[in-house]
């Protein structure tokens, strides 16, 4: 007889899974979605509810079970989640957000409005108010923000019999344990016990004896990146947080980790493009419209900069209509070549990898890279003007200002991020507003320039 207990897991949800529930979505069929979204984890949830325009979003939003709510909420993307709660009522924002774990629910009253962070605040215990507000008084991108409160702590001088009849009386460990934090009296952390010693080291043996001293531990203030520099090079599944005494204050685990560090990988990209890290593609039109205005202004002057520099040699252009015509490939070579060393030096300065002994050896073989590339393409492109325009002399000039462009273009891929990042810019922000510029000025006067001297 088969067993009426079983019970399947809920099946993975794929991408096209994913499709299916917008289909449904598209034909107002949300009977259909419901019960399409009965096994549907919390992570799932939330990635549908991030491929919605808002007022899908709330639709889609009263088909989330309701213990399945708080959980979703924690996995959107910060303006995905702050957009669909502002757009709910409060009484159900509030409610929504009650299970959440501290750094989450932080993380929500400092993203949303004042007047549903206080409402929110208002709805929590004495204790849960006091947990989160000391959660705030963190900076913003610091480890204290993203530590759990709740951990298993033990002494180092118990057997590890002790430690198992104690664990299963417990009935229970928090998520994401992967071990228990060892402390002495005081509370001061001394290392940790994984699991797994437990299971199978001999049970006369003491925490001590087995426990690992050596493992990853940061401050309260350590910075959200190097956080995840320490996760991702040790491989941890948790980190212990101490204070300024090193007495153990909360621990980090895996999960906010792994966002961590997809954050980190995001957003040099997001940064070079001027756009808000975690940027909501479904976002309403004005709010983006603003995020990204700024940006627009920035490359606007940059650009009237580069005209301004056209301007000068108007005369000569006037003369030298062919000049015109292969203006944009001199600039445009230039502009690759900066890029390809810019975004290598971004890396390299986001993963610690450059630094004060190594930089002269960087810029000596970019610019090598620079010379080869560069005398390689300015003949191909000379052939190819003399051919077009039967011009040696025009050949030579466009030769010789490819290569200065792709030069310079390469030294300043290196230099600007390295004077930006000593100013405390970050260089994914500025980096490549500054690096067109240079390489459109240096590559319009070089051409322009040579131009003028051999041409009239």
């Amino acid at each position: 007889m088969p067993d009426d207990s079983y019970r399947p897991e809920p099946a993975a949800t794929t991408v096209s899974t994913l499709s299916n529930a917008q289909d449904l979505i598209a034909a107002d069929d949300y009977a259909a979605l419901h019960a399409l979204m009965q096994t549907w984890e919390a992570g799932d949830i939330a990635a549908l509810l991030e491929a919605l325009p808002t007022n899908k979003r709330i639709t889609v939003w009263a088909c989330v079970a309701e213990a399945l709510r708080s959980e979703t909420l924690a996995c959107v993307s910060d303006l995905a989640r702050s957009d669909l709660l502002e757009a709910v009522p409060s009484k159900e924002a509030v409610a929504a957000v009650s299970e959440m774990e501290t750094p989450d629910l932080a993380e929500v009253i400092d993203t949303v409005s004042d007047s549903l962070s206080e409402a929110i605040l208002e709805s929590l215990s004495e204790s849960e108010r006091s947990q989160v507000e000391a959660t705030l008084a963190y900076p913003e991108d610091s480890a204290g923000r993203l530590m759990e409160t709740e951990w298993v702590a033990v002494r180092s001088n118990v057997t590890l019999d002790v430690i198992a009849r104690y664990l299963r009386l417990r009935g229970g460990v928090p998520p994401h344990t992967d071990g228990l934090m060892v402390v002495d009296r005081e509370g001061i952390y001394e290392g940790k016990l994984l699991l797994e010693t437990i299971l199978t080291a001999d049970l006369t043996k003491t925490v001590a004896d087995v426990m690992q001293g050596d493992t990853g531990y940061v401050s309260a203030d350590t910075p959200q990146s190097e956080v995840a520099d320490l996760c991702e090079r040790r491989e941890l599944l948790s980190l212990a947080v101490v204070d300024e005494t090193h007495r153990l204050i909360g621990r980090i685990v895996i999960d906010d980790v792994i966002d961590l560090i997809r954050a980190k990988a995001e957003q040099p990209l997001m940064q070079m493009a001027g756009l808000q890290e975690g940027e909501d593609l479904f976002a309403p039109i004005m709010p983006s419209a603003r995020r990204r205005m700024l940006w627009l202004g920035i490359n606007l002057a940059t650009a009237f900069l580069a005209s301004w520099a056209i301007g000068l040699f108007q005369e000569t252009l006037d003369k030298v209509v062919a000049l015109a015509v292969l203006m944009p490939i001199v600039a445009s070579m230039g502009g690759i070549t900066g890029s390809q060393t810019l975004t290598l030096a971004i890396r390299g300065l986001a993963l610690g990898q450059i630094t004060n002994t190594n930089t002269r050896w960087l810029a000596t073989k970019e610019i090598a890279i620079a010379t080869i590339n560069g005398l390689l393409w300015a003949l191909v492109v000379a052939l190819i003007v003399w051919f077009w325009f039967d011009h040696p002399m025009l050949a030579l000039i466009i030769a010789v200002a490819m290569l200065l462009n792709m030069l310079i273009a390469a030294l300043s891929g290196l230099v600007v991020p390295l004077i930006l990042d000593r100013l405390g810019i970050d260089p994914a922000l500025s980096g490549s507003v500054i690096l067109t510029t240079v390489t459109d000025v240096v590559g319009f006067v070089c051409f322009l320039g040579l131009g003028t001297w051999l041409l009239l």
